[in-house]
Parts: C-alpha cells; structure tokens; sequence
C-alpha cells in the first residue's frame, strides 16, 4: 500500500523551525514524512571568507554563464531532488518540494540560477542552488551542476547579493569537502544560535533587487527571455515569442560585465 499523501508544512512552521535553527528533511523520494534536523556542527560560509580560486575568478569574468535570481524556483528545486551517482537517492520529497514552492511565493525561498546556451541556440538552465531566507538570514538548503562550475558561480553571485543586501549570514547546514574548499568553516549549535540573534532585522535590499545592480540593463531583455523560457517548458522553441536573445548573449563579456563587477565587489567593503 502506499503512504498516504500529506500536505505542505505551513510556511509559518518552516519559518520557525529555522528562526530556531532547525529544518526538516525527507529520508528518501516518496516518503510523506519529515523529520526535523539541528547538526550538531553547523557549516556556515562568512560572507568576508568565500575563497574563489584564479580559475573560478576567470570563469566569473568570461561570464561563462548567465546568472538569475528567482526567475526558475521550481526547476532548481526539482534539479536539486534528481539522483546521482553518489546519491541515488534524495531528501526532497515531493512534500519538501511543495513545501518549498509555498515559501517561495510567500517571499521566502529563493533560487539562483545558471544558464547556458544550449545545442538548440536557446537558454538552458545548467546549474543552480535554493535556500531560504529570513532577517538577514539565508540558509542554504542544495545546489545542483550539469556543467562544470555552474553551481560555483551560483554561490559566488549568492554570497556576493548578500553582502550588497546587507545580510550577515550564510548557513550551509552540513559541512562537505566542496564548501571548505570555499571557505566554509564549522560552527557548535549555540555559536550558531547566537549569529542567529545577531541577525535580526531586516536587509538593506531584496537579492533581486541586489542582482538588477550588477546586470547592466542592456543585458535584462536576455535573462528575461531566460525566465519565459523556462516557464515554457521544453516546448518553447519560438525565441522571438519568448523574447530570448541569441546565443551571442553569452561569452561576450565587457568591460563592465555582470562577472567582472561580481569579482570586483569582493574587492570593496561589504
């Protein structure tokens, strides 16, 4: 017999579970059941930390990828939720991923997306990363590749919105080889309670309103046809109804690209 369907966790529980350092997970795919996790070690990246390597830093500035900020909630999440060969199975249920979706539209999950041109001269969405958000507060719930890189741009464009928003710190909940090497460092479950408090508040901006300043406006009319085609869905091969520039779009950086400003804001004073 099947598990009997549950619904979403209220966006108000989710919003308290992680005010008080906690957030659920799913043991595997089809589970409707959550269990509810404080690590007693809490990996968190300091925002005046994140190591970007040479290499990283000439992707960045090569604006290899075209990078958006809630333009494709859903299909992160569910990119997210995909097997792989280390991990054939998943903690995000379909439950999470509803539950998730409910937080986005009440303003407080959010996505980071890449995109690539792909064979068929239109946008593809190669990589990303989500995670909820509150006061000055964003947790950082998973992140997902198709190319190489792609989800290390999405959190140097993460980290580098937060400090322009004013935010003051990123939970990466468990620690792992690939966020050390970025920065990453380890904290008890009472010093993470503590920059907890320490972050009440509320930021300076909005990420999206900290992404449209480092995006020329000349660029917007691309990264907009980015979003229409990912609500198109596999179907929307008419790139002048989806408004989507060509692939010239991408690859092209200048003097002033979404890349270079990223790298040189860790240069400034957040």
């Amino acid at each position: 017999m099947h598990a009997p369907k549950r619904p979403p966790i209220p966006v108000e529980t989710l919003l308290l579970a992680y005010r008080s350092g906690i957030f659920p997970m799913a043991d595997r795919r089809d589970d409707p059941e959550v269990f509810w996790v404080e690590p007693r070690d809490r990996a968190i990246i300091p925002l005046d930390g994140l190591h970007i390597s040479k290499s990283l830093k000439k992707v960045l500035r090569a604006d290899r990828f075209a990078v958006t900020v809630d333009r494709a909630f859903e299909q992160v999440i569910r990119a997210c939720a995909e097997p792989r060969p280390d991990h054939p199975d998943t903690w995000i249920s379909e439950r999470i991923v509803q539950s998730y979706i409910a937080l986005h539209r009440a303003g407080h999950a959010h996505s980071v997306e890449c995109w690539q041109v792909g064979d068929q001269g239109w946008p593809e969405l190669v990589g990303g990363l989500y995670g909820v958000s509150f006061d000055r507060v964003f947790c950082g719930e998973s992140m997902f590749s198709r190319v190489p890189d792609a989800s290390k741009v999405a959190l140097v464009w993460l980290v580098a919105l937060m400090r322009r928003c004013g935010h003051v710190l990123l939970d990466c909940q468990f620690m792992t080889d690939h966020l050390r090497s970025m920065g990453a460092r380890d904290l008890s479950q009472a010093d993470y309670r503590r920059r907890l408090q320490g972050a009440l508040g509320d930021p300076a901006m909005r990420l999206d309103e900290a992404w449209q300043l480092f995006v020329p406006e000349a660029d917007l009319d691309y990264v907009a046809g980015a979003a229409d085609a990912a609500g198109a869905g596999e179907g929307a091969a008419d790139g002048d109804a989806a408004g989507l520039a060509g692939p010239s779009a991408l690859g092209d950086a200048g003097p002033s690209s979404p890349g270079k400003r990223i790298v040189q804001s860790f240069t400034q004073t957040s």
